[in-house]
C-alpha cells in the first residue's frame, strides 16, 4: 500500500508509523491527555495530540492525531463541536460541572417555557467568561491550578460562537437536556452557569456528551476498548482515518509530481498552471492551502507573490 492511503508508513527497521487520526469515544472518568497516552502506546506512535480537550466527567468524540497528522491538529481545534448535556438546576458548584463543591442553591426550577424564552439570548456571537476550572492561562499559570489553591482569579469575558442551542427535554424538575452547536473556546459547563443565573436560579452541568468535532462524527469513532483488541498494524490501519480528514475545512490544491518535489525541498511553486479542488477560489484571500498529489497530502502551502510556498510539509518516511 502506499502511505498516502493507508496512511501507514514501514520503516527501515520493519516498524510501522501511523500517520492518521482516530476518532476515539472517550470514556467518562478519563483526561484527554491519558486518553492520547493510551493511544500512543497501543499503536507505539512516536507523536500523538488531540483536537480538542474534553474534561474527565465528558464523554464522546476525541480526535486523536497520529504522526503527520499532528501538523493538522489545530484545524481540527478550530473546528465547530457539537454536544448534548443535562443542567442540574438548584445548585451551583465550584467547577460547573457534577466533580465540584456545592457553593450555592436555589429553590427556583425553571420551566419548558422558561427556558425557551431564555436560550435566544445564548445563541450568536456572545460573550462568555470561562470557569474557574479551565485551561485557560493566567500570568502564565492554568486557571484550574489556581483555583485548587483557592487563587482569587478575575477572568475575562471572551467572545465566542453559539451556532445552535435547543432544549431537548424537561427530564424531570431538577434536570433539563440540550443541543449545543459551538465554535471554538466555547464551555458547556460556563454556558449552563451563565443560563442558570439568566432564569434567576443556579446550575451545573451534570452530563456531557460530544457527538462531533468538525467532520469526525460518532459513526467514525472507536472506543478505547476496540483499539485495544486490534493488535496488529493491518488492524490499526483498517479503522485509521486518513490525514486529509483532519483538513475538511481547507480547499485543496492538485499539484504535480515534480511540483511536489519542489514543495519537499521547501521550495516554491509558480501557479501558472494550477487546479483547486473549489470553484471560485481566490487564492489571493486563501490563508492556508493543502497541497495534494493525487489523494495524497504533501503540504500546508500559502500563496505568497504568484507562487505557493510551503508552510508544512508532511514527511511520510519516518
Amino acid at each position: 500500500m502506499c502511505p498516502g492511503s493507508s496512511g501507514v508508513t514501514p520503516s527501515k527497521k520493519g516498524k510501522v508509523h501511523l500517520h492518521g487520526w482516530f476518532a476515539i469515544d472517550k470514556p467518562i472518568g478519563m483526561t484527554s491527555t491519558q486518553v492520547v497516552s493510551r493511544v500512543r502506546r497501543l499503536t507505539s506512535s512516536f507523536k500523538a495530540g488531540h483536537g480538542g480537550t474534553l474534561d474527565p466527567l465528558a464523554s464522546g468524540i476525541l480526535p486523536i492525531a497520529l504522526g503527520e497528522a499532528t501538523k493538522t491538529v489545530s484545524f481540527v481545534v478550530d473546528s465547530r463541536k457539537h454536544y448534548r448535556f443535562t443542567i442540574r438546576w438548584g445548585q451551583r458548584r465550584d467547577t460547573d460541572d457534577a466533580e465540584g463543591r456545592v457553593v450555592e442553591r436555589r429553590d427556583l426550577r425553571p420551566s419548558a417555557d422558561d427556558i425557551n424564552r431564555a436560550l435566544p439570548k445564548f445563541i450568536g456571537r456572545i460573550m462568555q467568561k470561562p470557569p474557574n476550572y479551565s485551561a485557560v492561562k493566567v500570568g502564565g499559570k492554568r486557571a484550574y491550578d489556581l483555583a485548587r489553591q483557592a487563587k482569587p482569579l478575575d477572568l475575562k469575558p471572551r467572545p465566542i460562537l453559539i451556532e445552535r442551542l435547543r432544549l431537548i427535554e424537561v427530564l424531570d424538575a431538577d434536570h433539563a437536556s440540550f443541543e449545543l452547536e459551538c465554535g471554538k473556546g466555547g464551555y458547556v459547563r460556563a454556558l449552563a452557569r451563565d443560563l442558570a443565573v439568566e432564569l434567576g436560579t443556579a446550575g451545573y452541568v451534570s452530563a456531557l456528551r460530544r457527538t462531533k468535532v468538525g467532520p469526525f462524527t460518532m459513526d467514525k469513532a472507536i472506543s478505547l476498548a476496540e483499539l485495544e483488541a486490534l493488535n496488529d498494524s493491518a488492524s490499526f490501519s483498517g479503522r485509521l482515518l486518513p490525514l486529509i480528514e483532519g483538513l475538511a475545512g481547507v480547499p485543496n490544491l492538485v499539484i504535480d509530481a515534480e511540483q511536489a518535489g519542489r514543495l519537499r525541498n521547501g521550495q516554491g511553486v509558480p501557479l501558472a498552471n494550477r487546479s483547486v479542488s473549489r470553484d471560485g477560489l481566490d487564492l489571493a484571500e486563501t490563508a492556508v492551502l493543502c497541497a495534494v498529489l493525487g489523494t495524497r497530502p504533501v503540504a500546508l502551502v500559502r500563496f505568497q507573490k504568484g507562487k505557493i510556498c510551503p508552510a508544512r510539509v508532511f514527511n511520510y518516511s519516518h
